[in-house]
């Protein structure tokens, strides 16, 4: 049986907001609410200017709060939580942020649906935190052995790539197995009641399960999964001179914050259990698993997501093929990669 097609599935909520972009676009609107930081010679004013951030439990704003970047910056920051990054970038698509972090996947499906987005941040966490986990005392040895099995994992993310790399290394092909789309919270709830036999996911959910669920590693992605996790910005506030000054200094200092993650993992590591109420030792776990290295966008990046996306269409769960190249930026690259270390090294 032929896996039912992703795009289809995720593709409603991307179309409804991009149907809505397309209706400001042509009433003249301007998405970015921004407009008044501009003076009439030119200049712009951050201190008029609110950047609307989509951020994950423990994600973004924890971080620049825990590395200490947060309190000075120039302009306003709202941010608005989301489960995930498929749900994220559907509301970029409908104008309501105007940046987010999300994983390696998000943006794959993002652009089939034809999402008005770059990805402008780069940096690797290691594949080793994306997992497929089964209980303890589970007969399942291997990934070949999840064939007819139930698995839960939240379509179009980061997990998606790596259950479909896991099974093809296996010799499997997605429709081997019983997907069951579950977003971290109910995939939880489904796993430890047995409803599951196994499932994929990220961190730091790959050491709660471990340390809560009573669960095991079956396999990781640290040979399979390049580990990416981008900052995306919508079309409208790049194009916006206000917002895209303000998302110049944004990235950057997100950039030193992960920088500030890999040198600081005990002060990160209680910051994170702190905003998630996880243990400390299951975010010190999470910590532990992820060694990040802030990257540019360039080729190595373009081409890693484009053999993911090609395996997504191979596999028939994106319909069509995608050239991923145009939904990547290199324009922020010397803040992210050339400042963003400078200063980074000196907190």
């Amino acid at each position: 049986m032929k896996p039912r097609s992703l795009i289809r599935r995720l593709a409603g909520p991307l179309a409804i907001g991009l149907t809505a972009a397309v209706l400001l676009a042509g009433c003249g609107g301007d998405a970015t609410g921004n407009e008044d930081a501009v003076g009439d010679d030119g200049k712009v004013d951050l201190s008029q200017v609110t950047l609307i951030v989509g951020d994950q439990k423990g994600g973004s704003q924890a971080l620049l709060q825990a590395a200490g970047l947060l309190d000075d910056a120039p302009y306003k920051i709202e941010w608005k939580e989301f489960t995930s990054g498929p749900p994220l970038l559907e509301a970029m698509s409908s104008g309501s942020i105007h940046v987010g972090g999300v994983g390696n996947t998000p943006p794959l499906f993002a652009a089939a649906a034809g999402g008005e987005f770059k990805v402008v941040q780069a940096a690797t966490y290691g594949g080793a935190g994306d997992a497929i986990v089964v209980p303890k005392d589970s007969p399942l040895k291997s990934v070949a052995d999840l064939e007819g099995k139930d698995v839960a994992v939240a379509e179009g993310s980061s997990a998606n790539y790596n259950l479909l790399a896991q099974l093809q290394e296996a010799g499997l092909s997605y429709g081997d197995v019983t997907v069951k789309n579950l977003q971290p919270a109910d995939a939880l709830a489904a796993f430890s009641g047995g409803h599951v036999d196994a499932w994929a996911i990220w961190e730091p959910f790959t050491s709660q399960a471990e340390i809560d669920a009573d669960a095991r590693v079956l396999a990781d992605g640290s040979k399979l999964a390049n580990g990416y996790t981008f900052q995306v910005a919508s079309d409208a506030a790049l194009d916006d001179p206000a917002t895209a000054a303000a998302l110049e200094d944004y990235l950057a200092r997100i950039a030193q914050a992960q920088l500030w993650s890999q040198t600081h993992k005990q002060e990160w590591a209680k910051a994170w259990s702190e905003e998630t109420g996880l243990a400390e030792d299951i975010t010190l776990s999470a910590v532990d698993n992820r060694q990040v290295q802030v990257v540019p966008i360039d080729d190595t990046v373009v081409e890693s997501e484009q053999q993911m996306a090609d395996a997504f269409t191979e596999n028939e769960l994106i319909p069509d093929e995608v050239d991923v190249s145009s939904y990547f930026s290199d324009e922020f690259n010397e803040d992210t990669t050339g400042k963003a270390v400078s200063q980074g090294a000196d907190r």
